[in-house]
């Protein structure tokens, strides 16, 4: 899956199947997310590659975590999930690498996923379509990481967890030199 080539055209795939699967239209979506037709249209097409913050976007507008947008690329669903086999995604716009360490397609109503946060990078949000009623855990292993959460921004340092909704999360900051890892624990709501 680290293939970006081949991950632009997974993303193409899933994005057109699950706008289809809800009888979206391009201009549907794009009013849903605040993402240009034009931009939708170039994704499904695999001509360009979604920063984490586009993506985000699409997939609060198709009711989706990213986790379970990335599930549909899966194959047979097991309750194992070898590290070899987790899905990685890498933001073409900051660096940051997002593997789903859950196992896919088990109907649960939570998903695990590990982020290597790049040194300076930024993933910043803005106002994002209302929720689903999904929120998350960040829990911080190694470096440092900034959370503006609404208004307040938070500074996380190993050990630390912070809960939050999904559509209030502004943005995601290392303000260090050194790479950032943490994991997300995201309560999907009902699926």
């Amino acid at each position: 899956m680290e293939n970006v080539a081949n991950f632009d055209q997974i993303i193409a795939g899933r994005l057109k199947e699950l706008r289809t699967d809800q009888g979206l239209t391009l201009d549907a979506l794009a009013e849903l997310s605040g993402v240009s037709r034009a931009m939708i249209s170039r994704v499904e097409r695999a001509e360009a590659s979604p920063t984490a913050a586009l993506l985000a976007r699409l997939c609060a507008a198709l009711g989706v975590s990213l986790s379970v947008f990335f599930e549909g690329s899966a194959g047979t669903p097991s309750p194992l999930a070898r590290r070899a086999e987790q899905p990685v995604w890498q933001d073409p716009e900051s660096g940051y690498r997002r593997r789903v360490v859950s196992p896919p397609g088990m109907g649960a109503r939570v998903d695990i996923v590990e982020v290597e946060f790049p040194p300076g990078a930024v993933v910043a949000f803005g106002d994002q379509p209302p929720g689903r009623n999904q929120s998350q855990h960040v829990w911080v292993f190694d470096g440092e990481m900034e959370l503006t959460v609404g208004e307040t921004v938070h500074r996380l340092r190993p050990g630390d967890c912070l809960f939050m909704r999904i559509d209030a999360v502004h943005g995601f900051r290392n303000p260090t030199d050194k790479p950032a890892r943490y994991g997300v624990i995201i309560d999907l709501g009902s699926r």
